[in-house]
């Protein structure tokens, strides 16, 4: 069952001014809930707190978001499940420009664990590349604001199950991310990401799995990527703060014939690092 709180009260509706609705502006973080905790609740902390930097939103009060992360974690009946926070500029008059006095809107919902295959995990899955390319801008890099529109239409341009992810490229055709994940390739023994200079989100996920690839003494490289390079690597894997990390095991028409060894380390690793 969902449970909604919008600035702390059991609802479901806000004003039809907020800018979150308007304009999108604001910023989400989707986080897994496992045995009553949110294991990487410190990074989407810091992520959100770097998001709000960047688009002058005004910090919600951390103590009051766990406050009501608590209440919606003791209104669930299940042990997994997820939580979205949503941070808005609140409402304002039409128009652009800034409110003189922010007063963010903050929404805090409950929802049902996805069902993943534990075959996505153990065996992999299939990849595509989207036609639908991302918008560049500096400022917005990494963030993960309301503004999806793009992974929206990419994630559109397939309805059957051949598929369980599509790859985004940049305006100049390098790979950046998936629609719902960041992607990593493993060439040599060495670990490599897409460099998110000018679009594409930073995942909470993808910077776990960065911090325990140095831990475990791989060297990573955030670099651009071009399909070909990408299809030449030794294994390639997505991740996702959901989900954790998934093999790919078909790219276009590269295929992959078995799970990675560095893959399988970080999968064990990262499920010993969540369990905790």
């Amino acid at each position: 069952m969902t449970h909604v709180l919008i600035n702390g009260e059991n609802n479901t509706t806000i004003n039809v001014f907020d800018r979150g609705l308007q304009y999108g502006d604001g910023l989400f973080e989707t986080m897994a809930v496992h045995n009553g905790i949110i294991p990487l609740w410190n990074s989407h902390w810091e992520r959100l707190l770097y998001g709000c930097k960047q688009l002058s939103l005004s910090v919600p009060d951390k103590a009051t978001i766990e406050t009501e992360i608590a209440l919606l974690i003791k209104a669930e009946t299940t042990n997994q499940f997820i939580i979205k926070l949503i941070i808005t500029r609140g409402e304002g008059e039409r128009g652009y420009l800034y409110p003189k006095h922010q007063n963010t809107t903050r929404i805090l919902s409950s929802h049902p664990w996805p069902d993943y295959p534990e075959s996505h995990q153990e065996k992999g899955v299939a990849v595509r590349y989207c036609e639908t390319r991302l918008a560049e801008n500096k400022k917005l890099a990494g963030l993960k604001h309301l503004n999806r529109l793009e992974q929206i239409l990419a994630r559109n341009e397939w309805g059957t199950d051949e598929f369980q992810e599509g790859l985004m490229l940049s305006q100049d055709g390098f790979i950046v991310d998936g629609t719902m994940s960041n992607i990593f390739a493993v060439k040599d023994n060495m670990v490599f990401t897409p460099a998110l200079t000018y679009c594409g989100v930073s995942g909470v996920m993808r910077k776990t799995v960065i911090d325990l690839s140095k831990t475990y003494g791989y060297s990573v490289h955030e670099k651009t990527f071009t399909k070909t390079e990408l299809e030449q690597s030794d294994e390639l894997f997505l991740t996702n703060s959901l989900f954790g990390i998934w093999p790919i095991k078909v790219i276009a028409k590269t295929r992959f014939a078995k799970v990675g060894t560095v893959t399988k380390l970080l999968q064990t690793e990262l499920q010993n690092l969540i369990s905790k």
